[in-house]
């Protein structure tokens, strides 16, 4: 059998070899706890540590003080929404975020308004884009926190972040954005973004799993945060724990390789995307690519083939590693509630799913990947 081709980069990422390569001496040879400044392996930890913090910072135009690590975007969702509620006003008990938000972002949302926030989800278009004019009509004096991601991880659309950060900011509310399918595929400046919190994620662009970062603008000085893990201080107090030194050290390393090659490798994989949908359009009439009208991810096609369960292609696909909605949600019986939310019924969400490219694809495979797809088709009507 041919080597299955990996289609699966929203859900992670091989590690860039480059970055194990940063990695490997972080675990036999340089193994010292950064927090120990007294020996000489105590203080290269913790400068390796600091480099990564630059790396990671220098990706978003953020400054090296603003970026916490966490173990992962999951977390530092967590920490962005969860910490800063805690110290909102009593005057300000409201929350907004939109209907195809990772759960990640959903489920402490939900967590608030259990504990007596109000939170407001806003609905999306048919492409999954969310409406200024909605989110205007949410907002108001009673508003802690807009939360709106910079990019579907299911769909790819992308969000006007900078816009709604404008809005937000007016009514005199946090802003913070769930980045982590974004960055590394498209440029992201909390600079030009004027964003107050922001998540990262290292698997999402290289690196390892595990790590992850959260930006706070101006530092916690500027945006107190309730810490969700106690004890011994480390990441300034808002994240206890021993630095996972040698995970820290490939997040920055595959940011700074991400920096590098952004430009060229977001245009290859967009290029590679229109090939590949105008050829599955081609032989394949009646799929649909949604969110087709809006602007996404480069490397992103969610598809549904109505009459064509998602789950039995699939299985008739070994050849091809792809999805079906998202893989943080795998086992759900439920069908994506991001396509649901764009219009999709149950029925056509589970006829739906979803091809991400990376640095491995290339044209050559683009005539295999459609034959694939169009005889598993076939054999489905």
């Amino acid at each position: 059998m041919t080597k299955p081709i990996y289609l699966d980069y929203n859900a992670t990422t091989p590690c860039d070899p480059r970055v194990v390569e940063a990695m490997l001496p972080y675990f036999t040879e340089i193994y010292g706890n950064p927090a120990n400044g007294f020996h000489v392996l105590g203080r290269k930890a913790a400068q390796a540590v600091e480099n990564a913090r630059q790396q990671v910072a220098s990706l978003v135009d953020a400054q090296p003080f603003e970026i916490i690590f966490t173990s992962g975007a999951t977390e530092s969702n967590h920490l962005a929404i969860l910490g800063s509620a805690t110290f909102a006003p009593v005057e300000r008990r409201k929350v907004i975020t939109c209907s195809i938000e990772h759960k990640a972002v959903l489920a402490p949302c939900k967590k608030l308004e259990q504990q007596g926030f109000e939170v407001v989800v806003l609905p999306v278009d048919k492409n999954g884009v969310v409406s200024l004019a909605d989110l205007e009509n949410a907002l108001d004096s009673n508003t802690f926190l807009v939360s709106i991601q910079a990019a579907n991880n299911e769909i790819g659309t992308l969000q006007s972040i900078e816009s709604i950060t404008d809005l937000a900011h007016s009514y005199g509310a946090l802003v913070h954005t769930d980045a982590a399918q974004a960055a590394g595929k498209i440029p992201c400046s909390v600079l030009k973004w004027k964003i107050d919190l922001l998540s990262l994620s290292a698997h999402k662009m290289y690196g390892p799993k595990g790590i992850g970062a959260l930006y706070i603008r101006g530092g916690k000085k500027l945006i107190p945060l309730q810490p969700l893990i106690l004890g011994g201080g480390q990441e300034k107090g808002l994240r206890s724990g021993t630095s996972n030194v040698p995970a820290i050290v490939g997040f920055g390393t595959a940011c700074e390789i991400a920096a590098m090659e952004m430009p060229d490798e977001q245009r290859r994989l967009q290029a590679l995307r229109d090939e590949l949908e105008q050829e599955l359009q081609r032989v394949v009439p009646m799929i649909k690519i949604n969110a087709q009208g809006a602007p996404r991810l480069p490397n992103t096609i969610n598809f549904t083939i109505e009459g064509v369960e998602a789950d039995s292609l699939l299985l008739r696909l070994p050849s091809l590693m792809m999805s079906v909605g998202s893989a943080c949600a795998s086992g759900a019986p439920e069908p994506s509630h991001v396509l649901q939310a764009i219009g999709l019924t149950r029925d056509q969400a589970r006829c739906s799913a979803r091809i991400s490219l990376g640095r491995m694809n290339s044209s050559a495979d683009i005539p295999f990947i459609v034959h694939q797809i169009k005889d598993a088709v076939k054999s489905l009507l």
